[in-house]
């Protein structure tokens, strides 16, 4: 009995860090993420669009962007261009998100807010 309980334990952390398929909450199709810099040197405002299918997050445009989608809304990203990257964190609702994001590039160390809507 003692080897049951850490194992189940060990199951229920793991279930709740592997989210659930985004389709399962709705998050599937196409976003546009304004990406708005409160420090450092980079450009003040970013805008990419991105496709969400079964919880990943697919760039649509130029960028490299990948990240993940949780059922209850909970979002990852990691976002490339060129020489420059930056990675992200927050909430998605039915039709619009918001997080926060931090990255490095050739204007050096930049972070700030990020907001979704759904195209």
């Amino acid at each position: 009995m003692a080897r049951i309980i850490p194992s189940a334990a060990i199951a229920a952390v793991l279930a709740l860090l592997h989210p659930l398929p985004a389709h399962a909450a709705g998050f599937d199709g196409p976003w546009t993420v304004l990406i708005i810099t409160e420090a450092g040197n980079c450009d003040q405002g970013y805008s990419f669009p991105i496709q969400i299918s079964g919880g990943r997050v697919l760039s649509t445009g130029s960028a490299n962007i990948t990240g993940s989608v949780g059922r209850g809304g909970a979002v990852t990203v990691r976002v490339s261009q060129g020489g420059s990257s930056a990675s992200g964190n927050g909430r998605l609702g039915a039709t619009s998100g918001f997080g926060r994001w931090s990255g490095k590039g050739s204007a050096g160390t930049c972070s700030g807010r990020w907001q979704a809507t759904r195209s």
